[in-house]
């Protein structure tokens, strides 16, 4: 089977040597400062804090998971959602009439792992409207565009160790800018803990529980039967108490997994199941390759592909045994079916991502495209 994420018992994750996240930033952006936390939404509350006022207001894409937008709440800021184009680019014209006096930043983000469209344009207009330009690299703590860290494009910028490695939780405030460096407050939520907590023992445990459900298909099957018919509802998730949850510091394994994670062999095994799923896909009528190339330095988060038959092309995943893919995101209910944002919508109900990640042997990729074609 073909899991939603690496299991933290996958030994291919570590080597001896000169690893961890650390020198990977240090060594591929030397001048920038950063600090740990456990989530990037409280990251970027922390990061934001100095730097603005309550009334002001930040511009998101509308293409965007529910609760990233919850820390300007928090902040007393107003979040401003801007339309995007086919390709991810803002739509310009959009994003510039939802401009004032009071814009406080604008934010872009780079979708799967790959950098968003525009972003010097986005660095034009935060120069000419003296805002702060946050850059949101939730999905790609390890790629590398023209030389330069994704997430250290802004002033200030997040990644997200979660979706990288098989921890509970983890990611990076990055500074940039002199000002954004001098404003910074760490919260009592930066860094990592210095004990072990109940989360990461209940972490260990699940990570045991899915590596038996990975053994078996039928096994897997029946929990998510059970699950189904429990009490809870996709549509009922509360972003605001989903990031209220986030409040606690980096968990202990989290970063004692970060500190042995090697990059380089990480970015290489995903590249490689990037690669091995184009070759899968590339021939389907019913299913468009969103990223056709995959650039030097790039480290993809997930493989995207616009279906014309979002749910079927699932079920034949699953039946394939690939229980990691899934639509994405949900919207924000303001965005949700809401005109002014129709690519936003369009792009929510065709998109389909399927995992690349290190735990997957790309010949599983394989095997899952004999059983496609057949």
């Amino acid at each position: 089977m073909i899991s939603a994420t690496p299991s933290v018992f996958d030994a291919s994750l570590t080597r001896s040597g000169d690893v961890g996240i650390d020198s990977f930033v240090d060594e591929h952006a030397p001048t920038v400062d950063y600090t740990y936390y456990g989530a990037g939404k409280v990251a970027l509350r922390d990061g934001m804090a100095n730097l603005v006022e309550p009334g002001q207001n930040v511009l998101v894409p509308a293409y965007l998971s529910p609760a990233v937008v919850e820390p300007f709440r928090d902040l007393g800021l107003e979040t401003r959602f801007y339309a995007i184009e086919e390709t991810f680019a803002p739509d310009f014209a959009d994003l510039e009439s939802r401009m004032d006096a009071d814009t406080v930043a604008i934010m872009s983000v780079n979708y799967f792992g790959f950098p968003q469209p525009g972003l010097e344009t986005i660095s034009s207009l935060t120069d000419e409207y003296d805002c702060y330009h946050i850059d949101d690299n939730a999905h790609a703590p390890l790629s590398v565009a023209d030389g330069t860290l994704l997430g250290t494009t802004g002033d200030l910028g997040i990644t997200t160790l979660r979706k990288l490695l098989p921890v509970p939780d983890g990611a990076i405030l990055y500074r940039t800018a002199d000002s954004v460096r001098e404003a910074f407050e760490p919260s009592s939520l930066a860094g990592p803990s210095n004990w072990v907590a109940a989360t990461d023992c209940l972490f260990v445990a699940t990570s045991v529980a899915e590596t038996v459900l990975g053994s078996s298909r039928s096994l897997h099957r029946s929990v998510e039967t059970l699950l189904a018919d429990s009490d809870c509802d996709p549509s009922s998730v509360d972003p605001e108490a989903r990031y209220e949850a986030t409040k606690v510091p980096m968990s202990k394994i989290s970063k004692a997994v970060t500190d042995t994670a090697d990059p380089a062999a990480i970015r290489t095994a995903r590249r490689e199941n990037y690669r091995a799923w184009k070759r899968v896909l590339t021939t389907r009528d019913d299913v468009a390759v969103v990223y056709e190339r995959l650039p030097e330095g790039i480290s993809p988060y997930e493989f995207p592909v616009r279906a014309d038959e979002p749910e079927a092309f699932q079920a034949e995943l699953e039946d394939c045994g690939v229980v990691g893919a899934h639509n994405w995101p949900i919207l924000r209910r303001s965005v949700y079916e809401n005109d002014a944002y129709a690519t936003s919508n369009l792009l929510s109900e065709e998109m389909i991502v399927l995992p690349v990640h290190q735990g997957i042997d790309a010949s599983a990729i394989e095997a899952v495209g004999d059983r496609l074609r057949r």
